[in-house]
């Protein structure tokens, strides 16, 4: 076992975890401890036992949902979770990409894996091989209200464990069949609580979360970077960043975004101060209260995430030490709902507070003496040259669209199935909103980085700067060169979100 190895024991796995994982930077590994092994095994034992004694349980001996009262003969048992798969297979509308998929198949395997859902050791087995293969089941993005869990999504899932259906594989979308095949993979004959226990959870919306939660606690990072940088641009009053105005309104997050502006201005009480502007306009001054609300979100956001991801979310759970039956409702998804729900708003707030930014940098009425729209034509071609004039009117339209976005799903509940699910938690929805928000806000920073590094180099030698402010705008001449004439900025964008996507800068201790 390497240092690389996330190990499914049962245990508790952290975010991170999932995320290495997503993006193929970590191994999967499937605990083989005997312990573990006869742990996971006797649930379904106790599960066949049951239904020797043609004891009762939900989804096992009978339908499902609203159709728990129809009671299924004891010789059609085995056939009832090839039912379910099948019957669920109607998602519409995009797949998950392959990270996604990645991070939805850990947080499955996570729970399963704490050993209350009914099932076979060789089915975790057969779970953690497309894991470790990297055969993704193709999964459509709508189609969940988030309870009774993620139940069309999974169902994919579910299939493919089965042989059926579609994978990505090897970047083809091919036959699961056949790519069991090749690899010789023996497909599962689903045992009667199984097929439930792989669809009745909240691993879509729960490993969505966890992949959204790492991509904005790194763009508040990087919009921190980027308010350093638009500050030095337009001039402004490093002092709106002071130590001790903060420590009288302490949000522990709100001060530590202060702090690391301060640091990026070089502010220490012993400074010359330059003060040009008693006080700056709020997308400056107010710059770690908007920031701050994202940072002083992140340790709930952790705890709502990580507490789902570890959980056993299924329907019914099987107790098999004290021989139990517990029904219940672990499916739903509110937790995650609210925790995305709660999350997009603050991600989309930075886009509001880079949008705002940029408009200042643009304007002559309002950017203290930079060249309209920031560009860095000479004088004689001055007349001919818009510089960001066009980015700043598309960060607009991506900050409207992430703004409009931020109506909560969560509470557009609907009673679905017969009345059975008459409360949902749409959390599904509410995560898929909540990456939407974060692709569009990553492109508002994207360009406002570009933008702020421009507005920085006309106003002042960037050797004056701090190191770290000098660091990041190095990096992004690495890729982008200065504005000197009109030029289409679309592949320096893309390069950038590419950029962002892989944490390319380092952004404060």
């Amino acid at each position: 076992m390497t240092t690389n190895d996330i190990v499914f024991d049962g245990g508790w796995l952290s975010i991170e975890a999932i995320c290495l994982l997503a993006d193929r930077q970590a191994v999967c590994r499937l605990s083989e401890q005997a312990e573990f092994v006869t742990r996971i095994d006797k649930g379904a034992l106790f599960i066949d036992a049951l239904l020797k004694e043609e004891g009762f349980v939900y989804g096992v001996t009978t339908g499902y949902g609203d159709s728990c009262t129809v009671s299924i003969p004891l010789n059609l048992v085995e056939e009832l979770p090839k039912h379910l798969y099948t019957f669920h297979g109607c998602g519409l509308g995009q797949h998950f990409d392959p990270q996604q998929t990645r991070a939805i198949l850990a947080v499955r395997l996570v729970s399963l894996a704490r050993g209350f859902s009914g099932v076979r050791y060789k089915l975790l087995q057969q779970l953690a091989e497309l894991i470790k293969q990297d055969i993704l089941p193709l999964m459509p993005q709508e189609g969940s209200v988030g309870a009774s869990g993620d139940l069309t999504p999974l169902s994919y899932l579910a299939a493919v464990l089965a042989g059926e259906r579609e994978v990505l594989y090897q970047q083809q979308r091919l036959p699961t069949q056949a790519v069991f095949a090749q690899l010789n993979i023996e497909a599962l004959t689903l045992k009667p609580k199984e097929g439930l226990a792989i669809m009745n959870g909240t691993a879509v919306m729960t490993g969505i979360a966890c992949l959204a939660f790492q991509r904005a606690e790194y763009l508040s990072r990087l919009t921190t970077r980027i308010s350093s940088l638009t500050s030095v641009a337009l001039q402004g009053n490093a002092y709106h960043f002071d130590e001790k105005l903060f420590s009288v309104k302490p949000h522990p997050g709100q001060t530590l975004v202060a702090k690391r502006i301060r640091a990026d201005l070089q502010v220490t009480e012993s400074a010359p101060r330059h003060d040009t502007r008693l006080q700056d306009r709020y997308s400056l001054r107010c710059a770690p209260h908007v920031i701050g609300v994202l940072e002083d979100s992140l340790p709930w956001l952790r705890q709502f995430i990580e507490t789902e991801l570890n959980s056993a979310s299924d329907n019914p759970i099987i107790d098999a030490e004290g021989e139990h039956v517990l029904h219940g409702g672990h499916f739903y998804g509110g937790h995650i709902a609210f925790a995305m729900d709660g999350l997009k708003t603050a991600v989309a707030n930075l886009a509001d507070l880079l949008d705002r930014q940029m408009a200042q940098l643009m304007d002559t009425k309002f950017n203290h003496g930079l060249p309209a729209n920031l560009s860095g034509a000479a004088a004689d071609q001055a007349m001919l040259n818009h510089g960001f004039k066009a980015v700043q009117i598309a960060v607009s339209a991506w900050t409207a669209e992430a703004l409009k976005l931020t109506m909560p799903a969560s509470v557009f509940s609907r009673s679905t199935e017969c009345h059975n699910q008459d409360k949902v938690s749409m959390g599904t929805i509410a995560a898929r909103d909540c990456i939407r928000i974060l692709e569009l806000t990553e492109q508002v920073a994207a360009a406002a980085l570009l933008a702020a590094v421009q507005g920085v180099e006309l106003r002042i030698n960037v050797d004056s700067l701090s190191p770290a402010l000098i660091k990041t705008v190095k990096q992004v001449r690495e890729h982008s060169p200065f504005l000197a004439t009109d030029r289409a900025l679309e592949q320096e964008l893309r390069l950038f979100l590419e950029l962002i996507h892989k944490r390319h800068w380092d952004l404060y201790e």
